[in-house]
């Protein structure tokens, strides 16, 4: 890309000036200046009126493209043991690879996993790639990424999802900066454009505003991490069968930069909010931090978790990991209590895949009751202590 000031048409006015964000335009002698620190973001194009400012764009597609083919899921694992979004992302990377009529492989990194690659062609997978290394046992990034770019680059896979999860999202963004690929975080669904076999990603957007969908026409391959508990997990079939490629990694002492010396785990009585089956949040209606109280009781009642609105959150009535929303938890429990909330996209994103949703709001009119399964329009106070009570009258 390139960007040049067309001197017979600028007129100095300054409104390029304005428009950038970053000072990379100066006046002189009454002429506009493009400066080094330019980004080419390509604001001031828009705000010069007299069209003196002239941006290229000189996308050249990646050469070789047609050699990527299959679709990659990266299995991660903590102690050894499979993360849940990894085989939601079979089922997922199964549709995709059956659309583009490749097989679908998984890739495990970790130390004595053997039996967790076996668990990954029950649940949808043509072939494992198992990298089995002691210094692999813990996620380590500069190791991690060093392996996978190693295979990507070899086997040349057409699409590779990640989970959106702390480990997959400091993983991804490395991997595809190294191989100068298209990344794009957080997708909510994915889907094939069968006749120019491109990879649609679509995620939220201006804070959840509105869907958008990006694609990757010009490099391979093509990368996503999604989030937990979008996309629903297949059932496993033990009778399937596979292939399982044992790889020796590559790994200098100059790739680990960090050791793990020793993990220690804080004991909490916090359920995990993505695994949970039965979630009661409480919203902005409850006018108070003492009041989730209320939602604890519900909660302690169902044996489920509690969670929270990002409004509760910010003002410090709960801790930031009970968050249900964009920016906080994807979940998908059999059954979701809202209390007190009205339901903003940013909220909806996180819980709408529910299987049963709950909303008890006074406000009839509140969004939250477009995607209810059940709607209780009355006040919170009298509602939630009435529930409980006559819960634990059911369950004692």
């Amino acid at each position: 890309m390139s960007i040049e000031i067309i001197i017979d048409r600028c007129t100095g006015c300054e409104k390029c000036l304005a428009a950038c964000h970053f000072g990379a335009i100066e006046i002189v002698d009454e002429k506009a200046k493009i400066l080094e620190n330019c980004n080419l973001c390509g604001a001031c194009v828009e705000a010069c009126p007299f069209d003196a400012i002239l941006l290229e764009k000189e996308e050249k597609p990646a050469e070789g493209l047609e050699d990527y083919r299959g679709v990659w899921v990266f299995a991660e694992q903590r102690d050894g043991k499979l993360q849940s979004v990894t085989l939601e992302l079979l089922g997922e990377g199964r549709k995709l690879a059956n659309d583009l009529g490749e097989k679908l492989d998984a890739v495990l990194l970790g130390d004595g996993v053997g039996t967790e690659a076996g668990e990954l062609l029950a649940y949808g997978a043509d072939k494992v790639y198992l990298v089995s290394d002691k210094r692999l046992r813990h996620y380590q990034y500069g190791i991690y990424a060093r392996v996978l770019i190693d295979l990507i680059r070899e086997h040349k896979p057409e699409i590779v999802l990640f989970g959106a999860t702390t480990i997959g999202r400091s993983l991804a963004p490395r991997i595809a900066a190294r191989i100068q690929t298209g990344l794009t975080a957080d997708c909510t669904g994915l889907e094939i454009d069968k006749e120019k076999r491109i990879l649609r990603q679509t995620r939220p957007a201006f804070g959840g505003n509105i869907m958008a969908t990006i694609i990757c026409p010009h490099h391979r391959p093509q990368m996503a991490t999604v989030r937990p508990k979008v996309m629903k997990k297949p059932r496993p079939d033990s009778s399937r069968k596979g292939e399982i490629v044992k790889v020796n990694p590559k790994i200098s002492e100059e790739d680990i930069v960090t050791k793990v010396l020793d993990i220690i785990r804080e004991e909490t009585k916090v359920v995990d909010l993505q695994e949970a089956e039965i979630i009661v949040s409480g919203g902005r209606g409850l006018g108070k931090a003492e009041n989730f109280k209320l939602i604890e009781g519900l909660a302690e009642a169902l044996g489920g978790a509690v969670g929270a609105s990002r409004a509760t959150v910010d003002a410090n009535w709960i801790p930031s990991y009970h968050q249900v929303g964009q920016t906080g938890k994807t979940v998908q429990p059999k059954l979701y209590i809202a209390c007190g909330i009205s339901g903003a996209i940013q909220h909806l994103v996180g819980m709408r895949s529910s299987e049963n949703i709950v909303a008890i709001n006074k406000d009839p009119n509140a969004p939250i009751f477009n995607v209810a399964t059940y709607g209780i329009v009355g006040d919170l106070f009298q509602v939630v202590p009435s529930l409980t009570k006559k819960l634990k009258e059911l369950l004692s």
